[in-house]
């Protein structure tokens, strides 16, 4: 799928590889996108991948200044579990607990969910609620360009071949602001939008919901080519507190701007009603101070003890190029292997053909099933959305390695026994996979725990009745 994939130890390796291929080269971070784009053949250009996830530092989320800073591998699962987040971002929090499921959240990062540029992508509708802003570096230059004019077109950027986007910042929210996020899908989890909003509003007063309206700011996602501000709602709202009277009017007003695509997933009619519905829900909630109610309390991350940050980086910069007979050194299941070949495919195959565990298995192969989900450094990912020389110096554990080195099952696995769980087992490895990553964290899962936990596997057979029965039993098993 490529030719040359360069694991990186510092931004600067990175940017001069940049500068290098040009055109022909991707940074990978969570490469949810460009590794489904790969495997289509809707890339053909690119030949060059730079791996960034063993650079240091460029995980971490800080607040200074009233601004809030994510780096360019801060994951949606690190904003979903940041208090920081919660307290000075809420709409962000909101977004990004909605991508996916928690495998591809431990991969994911919102700075590829900026750089892909879809509508339909949920952080960005909340970030430009947030007025955010994004650094952009090169070998030689840097530039900072507010998130409003980054997006050029349809999935179109100002982004060039030879820049990185390094960084996100925003203001932090203060005591006389609020803001939400809201999502209309067709399914609770792994659902592109039909719509999203999101708003920050200024009051008059600090912790005063009743007061005027100082500020508005209401974007919209997955109605056109771009997420759109409802400019005319916002300055109908500013000068005004929200009562009722004005809740329906601004939803009046808001349905009559955009023109919405009309699409599968929802009919332009029926988003226009559904842009005055959830902006009206939208603005109740912040009037009444309950914009944060739905967020979950404790949710289920399926990261390990490592909170899927970067702590293992390697001693200098890894080469995986056509020909040159670089190897894999990779750790499964406690055994090192070493493996010539296989790194141009997915970690999936690469777990299959190279190393024989055919455990694991390829459901969809675009992270959608979950029948594919491993532990890499300890936190659960789906291993087809994973390029293969990611696994150099990593630890893996397959559904082979659950089970204790005696050849005891795993509670999680001894519960699928018991409950009758298993039908036609397809699906089974990936979602004992995901439990046994959640006893891990939580050896006592609420229901609510637990259903979050397996939102990203499927199961054609439609039983999840006994597999949920399946999760208690493991839980009693498990605090014997």
């Amino acid at each position: 799928m490529w030719r040359n994939y360069y694991t990186t130890t510092s931004l600067e390796e990175t940017l001069s590889l940049l500068a290098q291929h040009g055109d022909h080269a991707r940074i990978v971070a969570g490469g949810t996108d460009i590794m489904l784009e790969l495997e289509r053949g809707a890339r053909p250009e690119i030949d060059t991948l730079i791996d960034i996830t063993r650079v240091p530092d460029l995980d971490q989320i800080q607040h200074g200044n009233d601004t809030i800073q994510l780096g360019a591998l801060v994951t949606h699962n690190h904003v979903v579990a940041s208090d920081m987040i919660l307290q000075y971002g809420l709409p962000l929090a909101q977004a990004s607990w909605e991508v996916g499921a928690p495998q591809i959240r431990n991969r994911a990062t919102v700075a590829g969910n900026i750089i892909t540029a879809s509508p339909a992508n949920d952080t960005i509708t909340a970030l430009m609620a947030l007025q955010a802003s994004v650094t952009l570096r090169s070998s030689t230059s840097e530039r900072i360009i507010p998130l409003s004019e980054f997006y050029v077109g349809y999935r179109q950027t100002v982004l060039q071949p030879h820049e990185m986007l390094t960084s996100i910042q925003f203001p932090a929210l203060q005591a006389n602001q609020g803001g939400i996020f809201l999502k209309l899908a067709l399914r609770r989890a792994q659902a592109i939008s039909v719509i999203d909003v999101a708003a920050v509003l200024t009051f008059a007063e600090a912790n005063n919901r009743q007061s005027t309206i100082t500020d508005a700011v209401l974007t919209i996602g997955c109605v056109a080519p771009t997420i759109i501000r409802l400019t005319e709602a916002e300055e109908y709202l500013t000068g005004k507190s929200l009562s009722s009277d004005v809740l329906q009017e601004v939803g009046a007003i808001a349905a009559e701007i955009p023109t919405p695509i009309d699409d599968v997933r929802g009919s332009a009619t029926y988003r226009n009603d559904m842009i005055k519905v959830y902006l009206v829900r939208m603005l109740r909630a912040l009037r009444d101070g309950t914009e944060a109610q739905q967020y979950p309390q404790h949710p289920a991350m399926l990261w390990g003890k490592n909170q899927a940050k970067v702590h293992m980086p390697l001693p200098q910069m890894v080469r995986h190029e056509r020909d040159s007979g670089e190897m894999i050194t990779t750790t499964i299941n406690g055994q090192q292997h070493t493996i010539n070949g296989g790194t141009h495919k997915n970690l999936l195959r690469f777990l299959r053909d190279d190393i024989g565990l055919t455990g694991t298995k390829e459901g969809c192969a675009e992270g959608e099933c979950g029948a594919c989900t491993i532990f890499l450094d300890g936190a659960a990912v789906m291993a087809c959305m994973v390029p293969a020389p990611r696994a150099h110096g990593a630890d893996i554990v397959t559904i082979e390695g659950l089970q204790s080195e005696d050849g005891k099952l795993h509670p999680i696995q001894k519960g699928f026994v018991d409950a009758g769980a298993v039908q036609c087992g397809f699906c089974t490895p990936g979602f004992l996979m995901s439990g046994a990553k959640l006893l891990e964290e939580t050896p006592t899962p609420t229901p609510e725990q637990v259903e979050q936990s397996i939102s990203g596997n499927l199961c054609r057979c439609t039983g999840y009745y006994k597999i949920i029965e399946a999760f208690e039993r493991a839980q009693k098993e498990q605090t014997r």
